[in-house]
């Protein structure tokens, strides 16, 4: 099931259209705020975003080229009251990919994002290709050099996570929240193990290292 981030500050108008798409076979998350939306997609790896441009504090633009610039690849469509010219030449500018006027028709939206999901070839496979690596989601496989490399479910999700945001670190408690159930008993330093396991199975890849944030927690750096 896709995953769709819908950023939105008029409250109602944001459970209507996550309700929609819910409905619509999509699974969503709302957010009010560029601020709250940040803390959706480090938790959460998400397949589209939609979002409002006037928002409160961070408006659309900005949150737009921060998240091109963490992904290159998840497409952004922008919902939004602002009919203008400008408006749209500086989303497009910033690197959205679609952009739709207020009032939002809703059978419009889901054909919008069914195109914009082919279009990014997200419906067919979700792959994420480092140099001479490659992990697919939809599959729960990763080779090096076409050669399989055994993971468990655990590992697969820790690694994909990082490899999804290069440069970005993630505290050891972050990733215990999102990979460990919450009465789990193990501490932070679980996830040392696990990292230490991964960069065992991975120590012939020459494209990307997984480098220890000293006191925080973890990132991937490519080569």
């Amino acid at each position: 099931m896709f995953k769709i981030l819908v950023v939105e500050d008029d409250k109602d108008l944001n459970r209507a259209v996550c309700s929609f798409l819910n409905r619509s076979g999509y699974e969503t998350t709302g957010a009010y705020n560029a601020e709250e939306a940040y803390d959706a997609l480090y938790e959460t790896m998400f397949d589209l975003i939609v979002s409002d441009i006037m928002m409160p504090g961070i408006d659309g633009f900005e949150f737009a080229k921060t998240v091109r610039s963490l992904n290159e690849e998840i497409p952004i469509l922008f919902m939004t009251a602002r009919d203008d010219f400008a408006s749209k030449q500086r989303g497009y500018r910033v690197g959205i990919d679609d952009y739709m006027v207020k009032p939002v028709d809703f059978d419009e939206l889901f054909l919008r994002i069914g195109a914009l999901l082919r279009r990014a070839k997200i419906a067919s496979s979700r792959k994420l290709v480092v140099g001479n690596f490659v992990m697919d989601a939809d599959e729960r496989t990763a080779y090096l050099d076409d050669v399989e490399i055994a993971l468990t479910a655990r590992e697969f999700n820790l690694l994909y996570k990082l490899l999804s945001y290069p440069k970005k670190t993630f505290t050891r408690t972050q990733l215990m929240d999102e990979f460990w159930d919450a009465d789990t008993e193990s501490g932070t330093r679980t996830v040392d193990v696990y990292m230490t396991k991964l960069r065992s199975k991975l120590s012939a890849c020459t494209s990307f290292e997984i480098v220890t944030v000293h006191g925080l927690g973890y990132k991937a750096v490519l080569k």
